[in-house]
Protein backbone atom coordinates (compact mmCIF):
# COMPACT_ATOMS: atom_id res chain seq x y z
CA UNK A 1 0.00 0.00 0.00
CA UNK A 2 1.16 3.37 -0.92
CA UNK A 3 1.13 6.19 1.58
CA UNK A 4 0.48 9.80 0.63
CA UNK A 5 2.17 12.62 2.49
CA UNK A 6 -0.22 14.96 4.34
CA UNK A 7 1.88 18.11 3.95
CA UNK A 8 4.15 19.39 1.22
CA UNK A 9 7.75 20.07 1.87
CA UNK A 10 7.33 23.86 1.42
CA UNK A 11 4.88 24.13 4.30
CA UNK A 12 1.68 24.64 2.26
CA UNK A 13 -1.22 22.27 2.34
CA UNK A 14 -2.24 20.59 -0.83
CA UNK A 15 -5.52 21.78 -2.35
CA UNK A 16 -5.95 25.03 -0.40
CA UNK A 17 -4.20 27.86 -2.22
CA UNK A 18 -4.03 31.10 -0.22
CA UNK A 19 -2.67 34.61 -0.54
CA UNK A 20 0.32 35.67 1.45
CA UNK A 21 0.24 38.73 3.68
CA UNK A 22 2.45 40.62 1.20
CA UNK A 23 0.05 39.90 -1.66
CA UNK A 24 -2.94 41.09 0.39
CA UNK A 25 -1.15 44.30 1.41
CA UNK A 26 -0.08 44.98 -2.19
CA UNK A 27 -3.69 44.57 -3.38
CA UNK A 28 -4.98 46.90 -0.66
CA UNK A 29 -2.38 49.53 -1.55
CA UNK A 30 -3.31 49.30 -5.22
CA UNK A 31 -7.02 49.72 -4.38
CA UNK A 32 -6.23 52.68 -2.10
CA UNK A 33 -4.62 54.41 -5.08
CA UNK A 34 -7.08 53.41 -7.81
CA UNK A 35 -10.42 54.08 -6.05
CA UNK A 36 -9.90 57.81 -5.25
CA UNK A 37 -8.52 58.50 -8.74
CA UNK A 38 -11.48 56.73 -10.33
CA UNK A 39 -13.99 58.61 -8.20
CA UNK A 40 -12.36 61.95 -9.03
CA UNK A 41 -12.51 61.10 -12.73
CA UNK A 42 -16.18 60.18 -12.49
CA UNK A 43 -16.90 63.46 -10.68
CA UNK A 44 -15.19 65.41 -13.46
CA UNK A 45 -17.17 63.55 -16.13
CA UNK A 46 -20.40 64.24 -14.25
CA UNK A 47 -19.61 67.98 -14.02
CA UNK A 48 -18.74 68.13 -17.72
CA UNK A 49 -22.01 66.41 -18.64
CA UNK A 50 -24.01 68.79 -16.45
CA UNK A 51 -22.25 71.81 -17.96
CA UNK A 52 -22.96 70.50 -21.45
CA UNK A 53 -26.64 70.12 -20.63
CA UNK A 54 -26.82 73.64 -19.20
CA UNK A 55 -25.06 75.11 -22.27
CA UNK A 56 -27.46 73.30 -24.58
CA UNK A 57 -30.43 74.63 -22.61
CA UNK A 58 -28.96 78.16 -22.72
CA UNK A 59 -28.68 77.97 -26.52
CA UNK A 60 -32.29 76.76 -26.77
CA UNK A 61 -33.36 79.80 -24.74
CA UNK A 62 -31.28 82.15 -26.93
CA UNK A 63 -32.75 80.64 -30.09
CA UNK A 64 -36.26 81.03 -28.68
CA UNK A 65 -35.64 84.71 -27.84
CA UNK A 66 -34.23 85.41 -31.32
CA UNK A 67 -37.16 83.65 -32.99
CA UNK A 68 -39.63 85.71 -30.95
CA UNK A 69 -37.89 88.94 -31.91
CA UNK A 70 -37.76 87.94 -35.60
CA UNK A 71 -41.47 87.13 -35.46
CA UNK A 72 -42.05 90.77 -34.46
CA UNK A 73 -40.09 91.87 -37.54
CA UNK A 74 -42.24 89.59 -39.72
CA UNK A 75 -45.33 91.31 -38.33
CA UNK A 76 -43.93 94.70 -39.28
CA UNK A 77 -43.01 95.78 -35.76
CA UNK A 78 -39.66 97.28 -34.93
CA UNK A 79 -37.13 95.41 -32.83
CA UNK A 80 -35.87 97.16 -29.73
CA UNK A 81 -32.18 98.08 -29.50
CA UNK A 82 -31.91 96.19 -26.23
CA UNK A 83 -34.11 94.03 -24.06
CA UNK A 84 -33.76 91.58 -21.21
CA UNK A 85 -35.76 88.96 -19.40
CA UNK A 86 -35.74 85.48 -17.95
CA UNK A 87 -36.76 82.25 -19.67
CA UNK A 88 -37.26 78.86 -18.07
CA UNK A 89 -35.95 75.65 -19.58
CA UNK A 90 -35.97 72.30 -17.82
CA UNK A 91 -37.12 73.86 -14.56
CA UNK A 92 -34.17 76.29 -14.44
CA UNK A 93 -34.27 80.04 -15.07
CA UNK A 94 -31.92 81.58 -17.62
CA UNK A 95 -31.56 85.39 -17.56
CA UNK A 96 -30.98 86.85 -21.01
CA UNK A 97 -30.11 90.19 -22.60
CA UNK A 98 -30.57 91.13 -26.25
CA UNK A 99 -28.68 93.84 -28.17
CA UNK A 100 -29.06 94.96 -31.76
CA UNK A 101 -26.48 96.85 -33.79
CA UNK A 102 -26.26 98.05 -37.38
CA UNK A 103 -24.21 95.70 -39.57
CA UNK A 104 -21.54 97.81 -41.30
CA UNK A 105 -21.59 96.13 -44.75
CA UNK A 106 -25.23 96.63 -45.78
CA UNK A 107 -28.74 97.24 -44.45
CA UNK A 108 -28.65 94.21 -42.17
CA UNK A 109 -28.92 94.37 -38.39
CA UNK A 110 -27.02 92.10 -36.02
CA UNK A 111 -28.97 90.72 -33.07
CA UNK A 112 -27.05 89.13 -30.19
CA UNK A 113 -28.66 87.32 -27.27
CA UNK A 114 -26.52 86.59 -24.19
CA UNK A 115 -27.56 83.99 -21.65
CA UNK A 116 -25.96 83.74 -18.21
CA UNK A 117 -26.15 80.89 -15.74
CA UNK A 118 -24.31 79.66 -12.67
CA UNK A 119 -23.18 76.09 -12.10
CA UNK A 120 -21.44 75.00 -8.90
CA UNK A 121 -20.45 78.55 -8.03
CA UNK A 122 -19.00 79.37 -11.47
CA UNK A 123 -20.71 81.88 -13.76
CA UNK A 124 -21.02 81.10 -17.48
CA UNK A 125 -22.14 83.23 -20.41
CA UNK A 126 -23.29 81.98 -23.79
CA UNK A 127 -24.19 84.16 -26.76
CA UNK A 128 -25.99 83.60 -30.04
CA UNK A 129 -26.08 86.09 -32.92
CA UNK A 130 -27.94 86.42 -36.19
CA UNK A 131 -28.32 88.94 -38.99
CA UNK A 132 -31.68 90.13 -40.26
CA UNK A 133 -32.98 92.78 -42.63
CA UNK A 134 -35.33 95.11 -40.76
CA UNK A 135 -36.80 96.33 -44.07
CA UNK A 136 -37.70 92.84 -45.30
CA UNK A 137 -41.25 91.55 -45.24
CA UNK A 138 -40.08 88.25 -43.77
CA UNK A 139 -36.87 87.50 -41.90
CA UNK A 140 -34.16 86.02 -44.04
CA UNK A 141 -35.36 87.58 -47.29
CA UNK A 142 -33.82 90.65 -48.85
CA UNK A 143 -35.74 93.88 -48.42
CA UNK A 144 -36.89 95.88 -51.43
CA UNK A 145 -35.60 99.34 -52.11
CA UNK A 146 -37.03 101.51 -54.83
CA UNK A 147 -39.85 100.56 -57.16
CA UNK A 148 -39.98 97.22 -58.97
CA UNK A 149 -39.66 97.29 -62.74
CA UNK A 150 -41.81 95.20 -65.07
Amino acid sequence: MKSFPTARTDGRRRGSPAFTLVEVLAAMLLMAIIIPVTLQGMTMVSRAAQLGQRKTAAMRVAERVINEQLALVAQGQTVQNSASGTETDGGLDYPWTMQTAVWPQDTMTKMTVRITFTLEGHSYEMSLSTLFDPTANTPGTPGTTGTPTS
